[in-house]
Parts: structure tokens; sequence; C-alpha cells
């Protein structure tokens, strides 16, 4: 909507730290872009931006305005969706902020499923680890966020809670592929790939060897998990994932997966939310139930 394009402007500034590049996100001229934002910074009396010499940031007073202007585009969605179903029709869009297993198979399946029922919602899939989920909740650039074993969970209002083991992975051939389940001190003795320190996994991993007064010594560390699945083929090493971001076996023959006992390493959980105090689009709020829906068939849930 017209009266909302200074606001936009100012917000894809913001994201983007350039007015260059931001003009270019916008399809204007960094001039006409610029001039805007000056005319907004004298109305308000204050810089929004601090000037640098590569790109801008915001100012305090800047943030403030920013969280204001992203409250008042997730309000002006939440209301163009509720007017589109009103006409029959499934609009608006839907911002996800996730750890890196939700990537590979859930989302894909999830965002399809819900795409061909409702295929004018728009999608984004923001990749954010343990401590810069919420936060993308506080900005307001995701409606929901899933992420395993979350660092805080001040500003989250939790939906569902979705347990999950620790699985390794490895290559058919490795000595542990014969087993049905694996303790971890047997783990040990291989070399492992592992994820590195912000990410649950890894955490989990941690907290258990330092209770079997061990050490977790990995040869190869990434934040990647395609990577480290990857890498699982390539050197024929132990690999860490939990279940939800593990292919299919008609997918991937090659590799196997078997679940550490609960006993060396207790589950986490995967935890789906919104911000607290937020109403959601209809889109948002429908997307998350389908995605409940399907974590309470599949998986351990409260």
């Amino acid at each position: 909507m017209k009266h909302l394009l200074p606001l936009q402007y100012i917000d894809a500034v913001a994201k983007a730290g350039s007015i260059r590049q931001a003009a270019e996100t916008l399809a204007i001229t960094s001039t006409a872009l610029n001039r805007r934002i000056l005319a907004m910074e004298d109305e308000l009396g204050v810089p929004i931006f601090e000037r640098l010499p590569r790109g801008v940031r915001l100012s305090t007073a800047g943030e403030i305005l920013v969280h204001h202007i992203r409250s008042q585009l997730s309000d002006m969605e939440r209301v163009k969706s509720q007017i589109a179903d009103l006409a029959g029709e499934r609009r608006g869009h839907v911002s996800i902020a996730c750890s890196q297993a939700m990537l590979p198979y859930f989302l894909p399946e999830q965002v399809s499923s819900y795409r061909r029922e409702h295929s004018a919602v728009t999608f984004s899939i923001l990749l954010r680890d343990r401590a810069a989920a919420e936060q993308s909740l506080i900005d307001m650039s995701a409606d929901l966020a899933l992420v395993f074993e979350p660092v805080r969970m001040l500003e989250f209002h939790n939906l569902l809670t979705v347990r999950q083991s620790v699985h390794a992975v490895m290559t058919k051939d490795h000595p542990l592929a014969g087993e049905s389940q694996l303790r971890l001190r047997d783990c040990l003795q291989y070399p492992l790939a592992l994820p590195t320190a912000h990410y649950g996994v890894r955490h989990l991993l941690e907290t258990a060897v330092r209770s079997i007064s061990g050490t977790l010594q990995p040869v190869v560390e990434s934040d990647s998990f395609e990577f480290l699945g990857q890498h699982a083929l390539a050197e024929n090493i132990l690999a860490f994932q939990i279940p939800i971001g593990l292919p299919d076996a008609k997918l991937r023959p090659e590799l196997v997966n078997r679940p550490i006992d609960i006993r060396d390493v207790p589950p986490g959980s995967i935890y789906v939310g919104q911000l607290r105090g937020r109403a959601l689009s209809v889109a948002a709020a429908r997307f998350a139930n389908q995605m409940i829906e399907t974590f309470v068939e599949r998986y351990d849930c409260n």
C-alpha cells in the first residue's frame, strides 16, 4: 500500500545496512531513497541512521522507529490476510526462522504442501542459530521460529515442544553400522565430525561427555550439517544429527543412522513458537497449525 512505502523504505535500508543496496532492492535510485530518509529525519527531528564510511546503521532513535515500522507492516499483513479470507482467497506472507535441521526435508515438504492448497501465499525461510532465532521474532523479520535447544526463551511464546534424540550418521560400512543403538563411549573411539559450538546437537554431546568424564575431540568441525553428512561418506567418519534432519533411507542408501542411547545423551527439543503477545496473520497461524499436526503425528510432542 502506498501510504506504507516510506516505512518500507526505512525498513529496507535497516536490513541492507546500505542506502545503495536497499535502493537496488526497491528499484529506485539511491539519490531518491536518500531524499526520502532525510525528509523523514527532518520530520522526526533526529537522525534515523548513522552514516558510516561503508553504509549506514540505525541510531538509537532509528531502532525505536524500525521496531514500530515492523509492527505496523506485520499488522497490515495480518489485516490483508484476514480480508483475503473474507473473499475466499488465501493470501499473505509467512516468514520462518529455523535451525539448520529443518531445511533439507521438513520445511520444503511443509511449504510445498501448504502452497498446493494456497498458491498465493509466499514464504521466507531464514536460517538462524539458537541465539538468533528468537531475535528474528523480536525484530519481526520472522513470524514463526523452529529452533533446536534455544539459548533463551524470554520473548518466545511456545506453541509446541518436539523431542528429538541424537543419532550418529555413518556409511553402511562403518564398524558401528551393525548396531541398532550406540553407546556414547563407543562413538568416542572413532573419528568424529561435529557441528560448531553454537549448535544444539553439539551442546547436547558436550554436556553428555562431561557426565562420563570424557572429551570430544573432533577431527572435522563445521557449521554446515550438509557438509558433515557428506563428509561421513568421504572419510567414513561419524557425524551427528537429529531425526528431523535425517534423509529417508531410500534417498541416501549409502548412509545409515543409529540413535545414541538416551542414558548417555538425553533427547533435546525443537521449540515451535512465535513472539509473545503478537497476533499472527491468518496464513502464518494456519501454517503453524499444519506443522503442529505433522509434528504430533510423527514425533513425541508436548
